[in-house]
């Protein structure tokens, strides 16, 4: 049996239960077990994405004891994923005990899915008011988490705030969390950092610290904490995805791979990190074995993941790079039933065919992309940059001469601040220095983080924005 990373399911106690359950199982004996701890076994078969034996047990649970609370929980939690709020009404209408807790909770999570946030918080308020004193400070703790992870961390903070004891560890863990939420990750960090400080041999709180310093960036950072977790817990799939994420930000594309795949031994049908996989493959130019494991991404990915049109378009990615133009084409194509950003695919169908030297039908879709855009602005430059990618330096340079002309004219709107480092780039590689220096000056001043992803490759790795100007005069040799 594999490491999980999670506490539960690595420890004695579960091992125990589930050797009992696949002994009997595959004696085909019965199973004598309670309701709640096939729900467990059903959620260990579903985090280690075995889904069919998942299915096996929480069906069993539901035959042995219907109406029970736990699997029923289960199947509620499993219809809001795939967004259906009518069959988790139905699952929760068949809860037995409805004065339990737990049944509260299922039925905000279900008016949240659907929405109504005012009014799941007065229900919430109104099952407090009727709480015995000793059950309040759970029951908030418990409330707040519910509106964290269902991303109403606003509703959240207004719940902590009637906590009474906020020094303790679980207390802590949940404002870190729900300050990551509010996009508040350096007062997060702070939190985390106290936490590890007070467990260093806590895995869980050593992932949750790389995942807000990803968060803001600080990839080496992440990177480190989440070697120190998977030094506690080698094979936990947390710290491994971590270190794997901060890798490829750093664009360390083989170090990635390796790490990716580790983590796929642990949870195999993970759709996300193939899709990571195919892409750092492509990246390392391997096309071809990023096309077979994007191909394997999509087989395995369920229906409602958020992922397959990114999958679809690695794999036209890979294809172009192959100069199989038509099969990328293809690719792009799966996506036009998909709930995605539909103008951006056809901006890359555009990308695709001019690779291919297809420049009426890279220009039809191209068009296409730009009259359908609600910010036309914003995909314009995302086709310059499509025919920079492409090698029509010339091409390039003459549409961001006409994009700055009218998008600098402050009668058409907010001025830009996007493209004067992609326009420096593109002078750059023309040599035309002077006007190179006065692009980056301008980047440099109104977008530097766009400066630094564009044009970071020209100067030292930690070099600020505000240097560039003056280190690449010196290595141009352009008095002042």
């Amino acid at each position: 049996m594999k490491q999980t990373g999670d506490d539960y399911f690595d420890s004695a106690d579960f091992h125990q239960l589930l050797s009992a359950y696949e002994t009997s199982m595959n004696a085909g004996e019965p199973v004598f077990m309670d309701a709640d701890d096939l729900v467990d076994i059903a959620d260990y078969y579903q985090y280690t994405g075995h889904k069919d034996e998942a299915e096996k047990a929480i069906s069993m649970a539901l035959s042995l004891s219907p109406g029970a609370i736990g699997p029923l929980t289960y199947r509620i939690h499993e219809a809001l994923y795939k967004g259906n709020t009518q069959r988790a009404w139905d699952f929760l209408d068949q809860i037995i005990d409805t004065d339990e807790l737990d049944y509260m909770y299922d039925k905000a999570e279900i008016m949240l899915a659907e929405g109504y946030i005012e009014e799941t918080d007065e229900y919430l308020r109104q099952q407090l008011s009727n709480m015995d004193k000793y059950e309040r400070q759970d029951f908030i703790n418990d409330v707040a988490n519910i509106f964290t992870e269902n991303e109403q961390p606003e509703k959240a903070m207004q719940w902590m705030s009637m906590v009474h004891q906020k020094d303790t560890p679980d207390f802590k863990e949940l404002m870190a969390r729900t300050l990551f939420s509010l996009g508040k990750y350096k007062d997060s960090e702070r939190i985390f950092r106290e936490l590890v400080d007070t467990d260093p041999f806590s895995k869980n709180y050593w992932n949750a610290l790389a995942s807000v310093q990803y968060m803001n960036e600080n990839y080496q950072e992440a990177i480190q904490s989440s070697e120190y977790s998977i030094a506690i817990d080698p094979n936990n799939p947390e710290g491994l995805l971590a270190k794997a994420n901060g890798l490829y930000r750093l664009e360390n594309f083989e170090e990635a791979l390796k790490y990716y795949q580790r983590y796929s031994e642990q949870v195999p049908e993970d759709e996300f990190a193939l899709l990571y996989q195919g892409t750092c493959l492509i990246c390392l130019e391997r096309a071809e074995e990023g096309i077979s494991v994007l191909q394997k991404a999509i087989y395995t990915a369920p229906k409602e993941s958020p992922y397959i049109d990114d999958i679809y378009q690695e794999l036209a990615f890979a294809y172009c790079e192959l100069k199989e133009t038509d099969k990328a084409l293809e690719a792009l194509n799966k996506t036009d039933e998909l709930d995605c950003d539909h103008i951006h695919i056809q901006v890359i169908k555009g990308h695709v065919l001019l690779a291919a030297g297809r420049l009426d039908e890279a220009e039809q879709a191209f068009h296409k992309a730009i009259s359908l855009s609600d910010d036309p602005r914003q995909t314009l430059l995302r086709v310059i940059v499509s025919f920079y990618d492409n090698k029509y330096l010339h091409a390039a340079y003459k549409l961001f001469k006409n994009y700055f002309a009218y998008y600098e004219n402050e009668n058409e709107g907010t001025p830009t601040t996007e493209g004067y480092a992609y326009m420096a780039q593109c002078c750059y590689d023309l040599e035309y220095y002077d006007e190179f220096l006065n692009y980056l000056k301008r980047a440099c001043a109104v977008n530097p983080e766009e400066c630094r992803q564009v044009l970071g490759h020209l100067f030292p790795k930690e070099m600020k924005p505000d240097d560039y100007c003056q280190y690449i005069k010196k290595k141009l040799k352009i008095e002042d």
